[in-house]
């Protein structure tokens, strides 16, 4: 049997208090880099005394979860590291054959995070990806040349609100990790499918469809657009590369008949 946290005179316990500030990070409510709420509106919102208040945000501080900045107040940490710059990073960075590793973990997560989106995506959820969708196809139907990295960003972000709304922090923070790489994937997918009509026009239509099945919370259709969606860019990008290692071969008989 769990201990009551409450102490006597319905003051909590710090770790109480702790426990139910690090739900809120872990919900995305309080994000990385955001500047908490004054001390009054915590202890309103979570109904505790102002001392338990303090001594739940040293733990968290011990804990390196909150960080408190002289003359601005306490925010919480970066829970992730802005960039990994360890060999096994650099390695995959380097080499254009782990594009395809990182397309398959891609489909583990996406897709079972869609699914869970469409199971459990919020109204507010489904504005959020909502907003994120609308910003990218209306970028991508405005006249003249696509910015690449803008494009890249748009669409990571419009497949991060989806992760989001799975409410599976794991899931969420796998993916926030792996930003570095993730953004890698769909620059490279953007870069060599998008100036391809054919390309451009299923990618469109394959974002939208998994745009509607999370917003119709389908959440079969959701899970098999987001597969399928990772697993035409993958098939787009080894045709690509098949051809232009044809080229090459072709390039190389045409010289020795020179």
């Amino acid at each position: 049997m769990v201990a009551d946290s409450t102490m006597p005179g319905g003051t909590r316990t710090p770790d109480a208090v702790a426990a139910k500030l690090e739900q809120l990070v872990l919900d995305g409510i309080i994000r990385p880099g955001q500047l908490l709420p004054s001390e009054r509106r915590l202890c309103d919102k979570l109904g505790v005394s102002r001392a338990s208040l303090r001594e739940g945000l040293r733990v968290l501080r011990g804990k390196g979860i909150i960080e408190t900045r002289q003359g601005r107040g306490s925010v919480v940490a970066r829970l992730i590291p802005r960039r990994d710059d360890s060999p096994l990073m650099h390695l995959f960075r380097d080499h254009p054959r782990t594009l395809y590793d990182l397309l398959e973990v891609r489909s583990l997560l996406e897709g079972e995070s869609a699914r869970l989106a469409a199971l459990r995506g919020t109204p507010a959820d489904r504005v959020v990806i909502g907003h994120r969708y609308e910003a990218m196809a209306n970028y991508v139907s405005q006249p003249g040349e696509i910015d690449v990295e803008r494009l890249a960003r748009y669409d990571h972000g419009f497949h991060l609100a989806i992760c989001e709304a799975s409410h599976n922090p794991v899931l969420v923070y796998t993916l926030q990790s792996l930003t570095d790489l993730l953004l890698s994937s769909v620059f490279a997918s953007v870069k060599n499918l998008y100036h391809r009509p054919a390309s451009r026009e299923r990618i469109n239509s394959q974002h939208e469809r998994l745009y509607r099945a999370v917003i119709d919370q389908d959440a079969d259709g959701a899970e098999q657009a987001a597969l399928e969606h990772l697993e035409s860019i993958g098939n787009s990008l080894r045709e690509i590369e098949a051809e232009n290692e044809r080229l090459v071969r072709a390039a190389m008989r045409l010289e020795a008949w020179q």
